[in-house]
């Protein structure tokens, strides 16, 4: 699934008139650019969440055949999810496996898929050191295991494999997923990894305007 309903606040005015998925980094949109590479990693089938002007990404995408995917939509309307509700919505769509996470607004060329969640595992989120513009991280790692603690030095890169039971309390409407994830990790049902290379919260025009100048 990757998530690309959100209104983008940060980035305006530049998303007053496109949804942020479609904001283009190097020539190509963030959503492109996710797409190409999950196919790469094998994988055939995507649930594409819609909220804010979610009819260009549909008339951009369609149906996937050309990035030889088949994608689905999981249409949001005026009233937005947020992560944990568009992702609970759509978990019709995503079905009983372990299923693969992407926030539409981040740059990576990170590996694709993560570790699946192991054993008795509700998720394995991929963390990343915490950038200079972030004030705090949020989560820590400790032998592999998320640690949600007073003074976190990582930061969620937005990537993760989630198991549709991480949602199994939860009630239909608009909730964030952070409090899923931290509960998670204090019961002790959280992997984790690491990764050092390329990524880039593309949250504002000027860390936009940064990054189409590399």
């Amino acid at each position: 699934m990757i998530l690309a309903a959100g209104r983008g606040e940060r980035m305006r005015p530049i998303t007053d008139s496109m949804p942020k998925a479609l904001v283009e980094v190097q020539g190509k949109s963030l959503l492109e650019q996710h797409l190409e590479r999950v196919r790469m990693a094998g994988i055939e089938t995507v649930v594409i969440n819609l909220g804010w002007l979610g009819e260009q990404i549909a008339e951009c995408i369609g149906g996937g055949q050309a990035y030889g995917l088949n994608v689905i939509y999981s249409p949001e309307g005026d009233k937005i999810l947020e992560t944990g509700g568009g992702i609970h919505r759509a978990l019709p769509m995503l079905g009983r496996d372990p299923f693969l996470v992407i926030n539409a607004d981040i740059h990576t060329d990170m590996p694709l898929p993560p570790e699946a969640p192991v054993a008795n595992d509700l998720g394995h989120l991929v963390l990343v050191p915490t950038p200079e513009n972030k004030g705090h991280g949020d989560f820590d790692l400790d032998d592999g295991r998320v640690v949600d603690n007073d003074n976190p030095g990582l930061t969620f890169s937005g990537v993760a494999v989630y198991r549709p039971e991480l949602f199994a309390d939860c009630e239909p409407g608009r909730f964030p997923l952070a409090p899923l994830l931290r509960s998670a990790a204090r019961a002790g049902r959280l992997g984790g990894s690491l990764y050092k290379g390329l990524w880039e919260d593309v949250g504002t025009p000027e860390r936009l305007t940064e990054l189409n100048r590399r």
